[in-house]
């Protein structure tokens, strides 16, 4: 969340971020609001002085023994309480949609953002590894799975629908070595590994940024304000909402969670398999830092080469892309996206994401430090996925896999898999 004020020097830059951004929002509506808002306030915070004071002199008036002065003074609040019950109900509503509004203002954008409208104009900043070339026709991650009896999609969707699968046997375990390769990297690295609820309030997914605009992506517990997490971003950023943190150096936290999204609006061969499903389990880094741009930015940088050395230990190529302005979400200032190589696609695929939101999340979740003045300063937060599985599983399988039907298993996985190196057909 920005400040009004903010918004009010910054209106033409805000209202192009809106634009681009995709958010149903104008920026001089909302500054009208606040006009309103604030002249509203003063009317009634007037007559509230007036009608105080008159009360006083209606006591004063009585002590004195003036019944008939005394009711003139009443008569005069009674007529300021009908006026005062009016403007009440005008400041509530006004307010309303102000707040409402000021929680649609996206966050402004790195100058090295690069412009664009969808994922198509991102820009590519480094690729890592080499792309294989198969000297035979390779499969797919769904026919590798099934021949290798490790993934069953028809019985998942039997279960639950569709966009749903089984991972079993060696499928179930290669899910869950995935996950804990992750998180033994980022505690070496300094990360408090955290159990945290995937189960949240609707204040928590509103205070980290991720409604009210995300809000049709996200699962409802019917009839109760709670709902499933796409992401342990925000309950790992929430642990700390409305509090004062000790600020000795980054605080750096991760979690490994079951997450859930909707996915509406996605189509084609991203429908496919394990690309894009209901149900999924991820690996996250988030980190709270000072006020510092230029430390968030070097800590942008270090978790994105956190995200890149669990896919050089999975022996797996990559790229690292320059997310545009169009495919950002509303509170990020500058994100980066890690794609890997998936041979059924010809193309890399989006694993991961890292970004930076400046300080603001932390206003919306009121999450403030003391700086060596003493002075209350709202931390910037950042966050990024160190793996995300079962998506991960497609480029795993696909480009370990060999002409015989088996898939060779990197050497980094070999011990959360009691040594296995190769999965073959049971």
């Amino acid at each position: 969340m920005l400040e009004i004020g903010f918004i009010r020097e910054n209106r033409e830059v805000l209202q192009q971020t809106a634009d681009k951004k995709g958010i149903p929002l104008s920026i001089a509506d909302l500054l009208a609001q606040d006009e309103r808002r604030r002249r509203l306030l003063v009317d009634v915070e007037r007559l509230r002085h007036e009608r105080n004071r008159l009360s006083e002199k209606i006591g004063e008036l009585m002590k004195q023994g003036k019944p008939i002065e005394a009711e003139e003074a009443k008569k005069q609040v009674k007529e300021i309480n009908g006026s005062l019950g009016s403007l009440e109900i005008s400041l509530t509503t006004v307010d309303k949609t102000y707040r409402d509004w000021m929680l649609l203002v996206p966050n402004f954008v790195s100058s090295d953002t690069p412009n664009g409208a969808s994922d198509a104009d991102n820009v590519e900043i480094r690729r890592v590894g080499e792309v294989p070339r198969f000297d035979f026709s390779p499969l797919n991650h769904v026919e590798l799975g099934e021949r290798l009896g490790i993934l069953d999609i028809p019985r998942g969707v039997k279960i639950a629908g569709s966009r749903h699968y089984v991972l079993k046997g060696t499928g179930y375990h290669l899910h869950r070595a995935v996950q804990q390769l992750a998180m033994d990297v980022l505690e070496l690295k300094g990360f408090t590994p955290v159990e945290v609820p995937t189960i949240v309030r609707g204040e928590t997914l509103l205070n980290t940024g991720f409604f009210p605009t995300g809000e049709d992506q996200t699962f409802a517990l019917a009839e109760e304000d709670k709902y499933l997490v796409g992401t342990s971003e925000a309950s790992l950023v929430s642990y700390f909402g409305n509090e004062v943190v000790e600020m000795n150096g980054p605080i750096r936290l991760a979690a490994a969670t079951s997450c859930f999204r909707k996915e509406i609006g996605s189509s084609g061969r991203d429908v496919q398999g394990l690309y894009r499903v209901h149900q999924f389990a991820k690996v996250e880094q988030v980190v709270l830092c000072e006020n510092d741009p230029a430390l968030s930015e070097q800590l942008l940088q270090e978790m994105t080469q956190n995200a890149e050395e669990i896919l050089r230990m999975l022996e797996l190529p990559c790229r690292v892309v320059a997310v545009c302005i169009g495919d950002m979400s509303q509170k990020t200032y500058k994100q980066y996206d890690i794609e890997t190589w998936m041979p059924s696609r010809q193309s890399y695929g989006e694993t991961h994401s890292a970004s930076n939101l400046l300080d603001f999340q932390a206003r919306r979740a009121n999450i403030r430090y003391r700086d060596p003045n003493g002075k209350l300063q709202y931390c910037h937060t950042l966050n990024n996925t160190a793996i995300a599985t079962p998506r991960i599983l497609i480029p795993l399988l696909e480009n370990h896999q060999k002409e015989d039907g088996s898939v060779y298993v990197p050497k980094a996985l070999r011990p959360y898999l009691n040594g296995v190196e190769e999965i073959r057909s049971v």
